[in-house]
């Protein structure tokens, strides 16, 4: 698996990348056959909004892209609401690939 980890005004730390590579576990954990990540961290800074941070995800997995974004004020809160929303995505393709292979084996019989 390739993890790409980069920042759009803001300084990737230490902390942060160990941070969200702990929470891209979670998803290889359901689904092993993910190809590639790249996540990128943005500071959006805006005159008439808070300062947001944002976390985008696009992973590939052996016939899909998915692709997934999150905004919140606290960055961490920002990946942990990414992940989730990504688990949700590598769950639903799992069970239509396991879906589809079983309708196949009825289709045989």
């Amino acid at each position: 698996m390739n993890l790409t980890i980069s920042g759009h005004h803001l300084e990737v730390t230490p902390a942060l990348r160990s941070y969200v590579t702990s929470k891209l576990d979670r998803i290889t954990r359901h689904f092993d056959q993910v190809v590639d990540v790249k996540v990128l961290l943005t500071l959006e800074n805006q005159k008439e909004k808070d300062k947001r941070q944002r976390a985008e995800c696009n992973i590939r997995v052996k016939g899909n892209d998915l692709f997934a974004e999150s905004s919140h004020e606290d960055l961490y809160a920002a990946v942990d609401e990414l992940m989730d929303k990504l688990d949700r995505q590598v769950v639903r393709h799992k069970t239509k690939l396991q879906s589809h292979d079983h309708a196949a084996a009825k289709h045989l019989m």
